[in-house]
């Protein structure tokens, strides 16, 4: 199973979009430092996640997500995906 996560820093008041086959492990290494590109924002935590079988859909919908470029956008899927789950 492939995961595309994103990851949400108060610090810095940003998200983070990746993909990992074990989301809690990647978690881990984020707070631990071991991205230099979200190093600066640790701690962080993990606001989504959408899972898929194979790692070309996963790339595929993280690539689309960024293409967004909207923030709004992004908390409107986080924000509707945390009602689905309570429902």
């Amino acid at each position: 199973m492939h995961y595309f996560y994103i990851l949400y820093s108060e610090k810095r008041d940003r998200y983070y979009y990746g993909h990992s086959s074990d989301v809690d492990i990647r978690l881990v290494r984020h707070n631990e430092g071991w991205s230099k590109s979200t190093k600066s924002g640790i701690p962080w935590k993990l606001v989504y996640y959408e899972k898929y079988s194979t790692k070309s859909e996963v790339i595929k919908r993280e690539l689309e997500v960024k293409g967004w470029k909207s923030r709004k956008l992004v908390v409107d899927l986080i924000e509707n995906w945390k009602n689905k789950k309570l429902n």
